[in-house]
C-alpha cells in the first residue's frame, strides 16, 4: 500500500465530529455493547477492530442509526458534528444518511439493486444536483475512485463489474452527497488482495482531503499501515486503544496480542523431503484448458496449465478473480471436464469410473452452504462414512474419532450446523472431507470467510493433519499469505495462465514474475 498513515499530532485540523460516552446499545433484555467511547476529528482515521461478534459493527452503524430492528441505544454523550443526537428519529437520520455520513459496506453485490444502473445508484445522493448534471457529476464520481470508462460503467449494472469495481461504484455512491463523515465496514474483506490495497488508499484519500473516517476490520494488518488511531473490540467492550502505531508496537491487551500474533507470517514452509520409496504422483495436470461462454462470447478460463501434486505433499495455487483457480478445482474433483489436456490420478486417468468414491475429498469455502440445515452434525459425518462403511456397527466410533481429529468434542455431533461457530462448522467440513479416507483432499478458499484467529487455528489444524499422514491437498487460495505456512509448493495463476511455479520458499523470497511481486507487494503487513 502507498499511502502511509498520517499520526494525529500531525493533522492540523482538530474539529471533532463525533464525540460517544458509556454507549450501551441492547437487543432485548441483553446488551451487546456496553460502556463505549471514542471521539472522531475531522482528517482522521479510526479503525474498528475485533473478530465476529466483537460488537464492531453495531457500534459504528449506530453513528448512522442503523443499529438493527428493534435496537436500543442509549449513551451518557452521543454528539455528531457539535449536536446532541440521543433523541433521533428515523426522519432526522435520513436527513444525515447520504447527505453528511456516508456508509460503505462489505458485500457491493448485495449492497447494489441489480435491477437499477450504477448511474440510479449513485444519483440517489444526488438530490441537491439538476437532473441534466446528474450524469456529468456520476461520471466524475466514477473517475475520483478510479473506474476506467465511466459513460460506459454507469450504464451497467452491479453484476456486470467485477468485485472490485462494484466496491469503487459502492464508494462512488457514498461519496454522492459530500458527506463529513465516511464508515467503511469491512469494505475489502471480499476482495482480492491487490484491489484491497487500491481501495483502502482511495477510503483514506477521503480522510486526507478533510472527512472523517471509520474503518472496520477483523484484520489489524489491513488497518496498520493506513489508520490513524485504532479501537480493538472484544463482546462488547473497548480492550485497547491508541495511536496505531503504538497498539501494534507495544500492545497492552492479551486480546490485542492474539489478533497480531495470528497475522498470516513467517517463514514458508520447505520443500517436502520424500523418501526415494515413498515418492508418488497423486495428482498430475498437464495442458488443462478450459474454456466457457458468457453472454455467447467464449471465455477462457484456464489455459494449458500444468502441475502435480506428490503424497503428502501441500500444493497452493494462488490467484485473483477470474485467474482460474476454481475452475481449477471443478476439474480435480469432476464437477467439470477439461476441454483440453489430461488429468492423473494414482497414474490413472482422471475422473475413471474405476476410481473409488471419496478418493477426492473437497472442503469449500462456505461450510453452512454445504451443509443439509436438517442434520445433526454426526449425520453430515456418518453420511460421508457410509460411502466407505456402509452399516459397519463402529461408525458412532468413527465419527468420534473423526471430530477428535479437528480438535471437536463428540458432543458436537448432536448439534446442528447453525448452533456452531464459523471455525466449528469448517472443522466439520474438514472432517467429513476426511471421513472417505481420501488420497487428496481440494481446499477452496477454506479459510477466507473466517476470523483472522479462528483462520490461523484452521490453517494450524492443516498444517498439523499433512504432518501427520499421507494425506496430499491442493490449497486454493486468492491470498498468498494465508498459503506461506500450508504449502510446500505455488502454483501462482493469472488469467488462466501459470505464471510461476516452485517450492513455497523461492516464490516468497525470489519471486521470478512481475505478476507474484505484485501480489507479495500488496499483502499487509503489521
Amino acid at each position: 500500500m502507498t499511502l502511509a498513515a498520517t499520526p494525529p499530532d500531525e493533522i492540523t485540523d482538530t474539529e471533532t465530529l463525533v464525540r460517544v460516552e458509556n454507549l450501551r446499545i441492547g437487543f432485548g433484555d441483553k446488551d451487546v455493547v456496553g460502556g463505549v467511547g471514542f471521539e472522531l476529528r475531522r482528517g482522521e482515521v479510526l479503525a474498528v477492530v475485533g473478530e465476529s461478534g466483537s460488537g464492531k459493527s453495531v457500534t459504528t452503524r449506530s453513528l448512522a442509526g442503523l443499529a438493527g430492528a428493534g435496537a436500543r441505544v442509549r449513551a451518557d454523550r452521543f454528539d455528531l458534528f457539535g449536536t446532541d443526537a440521543t433523541g433521533y428519529g428515523e426522519r432526522d437520520w435520513r436527513r444525515l444518511r447520504g447527505n453528511r455520513i456516508g456508509l460503505i459496506l462489505q458485500d457491493a453485490l448485495t449492497a447494489l439493486d441489480p435491477l437499477r444502473t450504477i448511474t440510479k445508484e449513485i444519483s440517489e445522493g444526488l438530490r441537491d444536483t439538476p437532473r441534466r448534471d446528474r450524469p456529468a457529476r456520476v461520471d466524475a464520481l466514477l473517475r475520483t475512485v478510479g473506474i476506467d470508462d465511466p459513460e460506459t460503467r454507469r450504464r451497467q449494472r452491479s453484476f456486470q463489474l467485477s468485485g472490485g469495481q462494484r466496491q469503487r461504484a459502492l464508494i462512488a455512491a457514498a461519496l454522492a452527497g459530500d458527506p463529513e463523515l465516511l464508515i467503511a465496514d469491512e469494505p475489502t474483506t471480499a476482495l482480492d488482495v491487490t484491489v484491497q490495497a487500491q481501495i483502502l488508499d482511495l477510503i483514506v484519500g477521503q480522510a486526507r482531503a478533510g472527512r472523517a473516517v471509520i474503518l472496520v476490520s477483523h484484520d489489524l494488518a489491513v488497518v496498520s499501515s493506513v489508520a490513524d488511531r485504532v479501537l480493538v473490540m472484544k463482546d462488547g467492550r473497548i480492550v485497547e486503544d491508541g495511536p496505531v502505531r503504538r497498539v501494534i508496537d507495544e500492545p497492552a491487551a492479551d486480546y490485542t496480542r492474539e489478533l497480531i500474533a495470528a497475522v498470516p507470517g513467517g517463514d514458508p514452509r520447505p520443500p517436502l523431503a520424500v523418501e526415494p520409496e515413498r515418492a508418488e504422483t497423486v495428482l498430475a495436470a498437464v495442458g488443462l484448458t478450459k474454456s466457457y461462454r458468457v453472454l455467447g462470447r467464449p471465455v477462457v478460463a484456464v489455459d494449458d496449465a500444468s502441475f502435480a501434486v506428490g503424497r503428502g505433499e501441500v500444493l497452493g495455487i494462488v490467484g485473483e478473480s477470474g485467474s482460474g483457480k476454481s475452475t481449477i478445482a471443478r476439474m480435480i474433483t469432476g464437477l467439470s471436464t477439461p476441454d483440453a489436456g489430461e488429468l492423473h490420478f494414482l497414474g490413472e486417468p482422471h475422473p475413471s469410473s474405476d476410481a473409488r468414491a471419496g478418493d477426492i475429498g473437497l472442503v469449500a469455502q462456505d461450510s453452512v452452504a454445504s451443509f443439509d440445515p436438517r442434520y445433526l452434525v454426526g449425520e453430515i459425518i456418518g453420511e460421508a462414512v457410509e460411502t466407505v462403511t456402509a452399516d459397519h456397527p463402529d461408525r458412532p466410533a468413527q465419527i468420534r474419532r473423526l471430530l477428535e481429529s479437528v480438535h471437536l468434542p463428540a458432543g458436537a455431533a448432536q448439534r446442528h450446523p447453525r448452533e456452531l461457530s464459523g471455525g466449528q462448522r469448517q472443522r466439520v467440513n474438514i472432517a467429513r472431507a476426511l471421513a472417505t479416507r481420501p488420497r487428496l483432499i481440494v481446499c477452496d478458499e477454506p479459510v477466507s470467510a473466517l476470523d483472522i484467529s479462528v483462520q490461523a487455528q484452521i490453517l494450524d489444524l492443516l498444517h498439523e493433519l499433512t504432518e501427520n499422514a499421507d494425506l496430499s491437498l491442493v490449497f486454493i487460495s486468492h491470498d498468498l499469505a494465508v498459503v506461506r505456512r500450508p504449502c510446500h509448493r505455488l502454483v501462482v495463476l493469472h488469467r488462466g495462465r501459470v505464471v510461476e511455479a516452485g517450492d513455497a520458499r523461492d516464490v516468497f523470497d525470489a519471486p521470478r514474475s512481475p505478476y507474484t511481486r505484485t501480489l507479495l507487494d500488496a499483502i499487509p503487513t503489521l
